[in-house]
């Protein structure tokens, strides 16, 4: 069963022994992101901070995704490709045309409308409503000395699709400008920004938004998933969880997890942009300042004592570093529905995801390592790949000198190397020629056919007599070597 919020998780936690309470006074002026950070890069505890400086009664929570092991627990999986297994099941399900397909498909009808959201009449977090709401409000942190300001670094941006009236909410930094208002970063790839598009063009002048902190584990994990759209989100929660997620209407009609902490309630300009940045961002470098939507605060919803959940981010491998390995896993089998040849994929913590992908594939014919990596460039976030390197399926792509030893042996760089000008790149590299523009490198390190190879045949390569291996393991005691 999943955690029905974030409190039945921290119990979990406590029960285990995987949670350290402080109750030391700390300063939210960059000294509590400090010990955050220390404790996110040995994979150390989660965090609950109870005496923060200037806000008595509230509590921080950080660390709450420090390892693989951990994720697999919230979702309680031995497996995430299991969870991708969900998905894509949900996805390739076809809708029942005859009444003895209905009769046949009522059992997976049932079993899919376990996950759709359910509207609750109440949530905890309506216990403390404050209608002229401030950020001053909130014990928001300090990350980096150089920051713009205070930063939301773990909120679920949830606003409605003008059009299509699907539910979106993803996790983008949100920085402080002053009590009232503050700067969104959705960066132009992501769907919160789509949203915001779709309703400057339909004419509006603002958009409601509401930002949620402090959902159960599973349900915050949402935010950070790029969900194929038009999918939406509040459904993909209960396909992550594994069960529908209870959801209340706030008055702006926004469905937002019942469980929550705490609920920010207002709305976003679509013709106001502010300065926003720069910021500590994971590539472990500043980013620049540039200009993002403005963002108003009407509203502040909290439960009793309540607590407030944030991440830091710099050099990996930090929270989101092990977000993004659990991302790789759960949407392997979607990549592998959409391209079957594609055996594994690892996009490595220290890569930071969007600038390293290696890939390793069952190839079939001559140009299938190049065709792979189009493929990819026009797959979803993918496309931000900055770097990408295919493999034989022989090769273990999550072992770094297996990989190393493809482009050695397999590679001749004028032949195996692509390099694609003047294409779309991730918001946050600095080394691009401008903003969300620049180019991409491809390897292509697969054994090569005779029509790739210059009309020469692969050689052959060196494997031991298989007579002589079964031999010496059978008489391996013997040697007394061990």
């Amino acid at each position: 069963m999943p955690f029905k919020d974030l409190r039945d998780y921290i119990k979990y936690l406590e029960k285990r022994g995987l949670i350290r309470e402080v109750e030391t006074e700390v300063d939210l002026n960059l000294e509590v992101a400090e010990i955050a950070r220390r404790v996110i890069l040995k994979q150390g505890p989660t965090l609950l901070f109870k005496n923060v400086k200037g806000y008595h009664g509230w509590r921080l929570l950080t660390n709450l995704y420090p390892s693989l092991d951990r994720i697999k627990e919230i979702l309680d999986t031995p497996s995430l490709e299991d969870i991708g297994k969900r998905l894509t099941a949900f996805l390739m399900e076809p809708p029942p045309t005859g009444i003895i397909d209905k009769l046949e498909k009522l059992g997976e009808i049932v079993k899919f409308s376990n996950y759709m959201p359910k509207k609750s009449r109440s949530a905890k977090f309506l216990e403390n409503v404050m209608d002229n709401a401030s950020f001053s409000q909130l014990p928001i942190p300090k990350i980096w000395p150089k920051d713009g300001g205070k930063y939301i670094t773990f909120g679920l941006v949830t606003l409605i699709d003008p059009i299509d009236r699907i539910t979106n909410m993803g996790v983008y930094r949100i920085q402080i400008i002053n009590e009232k208002k503050a700067a969104i970063h959705w960066q132009s790839h992501k769907r919160g920004n789509m949203t915001w598009m779709k309703a400057k063009d339909v004419g509006k002048k603002e958009v409601k938004v509401a930002i949620v902190i402090g959902s159960d584990p599973a349900t915050t994990m949402t935010g950070v998933m790029p969900v194929p759209y038009p999918m939406d989100k509040l459904l993909f929660a209960g396909i992550l969880r594994g069960e529908g997620i209870n959801v209340f209407e706030l008055e702006s009609g926004i469905l937002v997890p019942s469980n929550a902490e705490l609920v920010i309630e207002g709305h976003v300009s679509t013709n106001e942009l502010l300065d926003e940045g720069p910021y500590g961002d994971h590539l472990g470098y500043y980013t620049p300042v540039d200009k993002y939507p403005a963002f108003y605060i009407e509203k502040i919803y909290h439960r009793n004592e309540p607590i407030y959940h944030f991440t830091v981010t710099g050099k990996p491998i930090m929270e989101d570093g092990w977000l993004g390995k659990a991302v790789e896993r759960i949407f392997l089998p979607i990549i592998k529905m959409i391209m079957p040849e594609v055996v594994d994929i690892n996009l490595p913590p220290h890569g930071l995801f969007q600038g390293l992908g290696i890939v390793s594939i069952k190839k079939r014919y001559p140009g299938h390592g190049k065709k792979v990596m189009m493929g990819l460039w026009g797959l979803g976030q993918l496309s931000l790949t900055k770097i990408l390197i295919v493999v034989d399926e022989d090769v273990n792509v999550h072992d770094i000198n297996h990989v190393i030893y493809a482009l050695a042996t397999c590679v001749d760089p004028q032949r195996d190397v692509l390099v694609i000008p003047n294409t779309h790149t991730d918001d946050l590299d600095h080394t691009s020629q401008g903003k969300a523009y620049g180019s991409k490198l491809g390897i292509d390190a697969t054994k090569k056919m005779k029509q790739e190879n210059y009309g020469r045949e692969w050689p052959e390569m060196v494997e031991p007599d298989e007579r002589i291996v079964k031999l010496v393991n059978e008489k391996w005691k013997d040697y007394n070597i061990d």
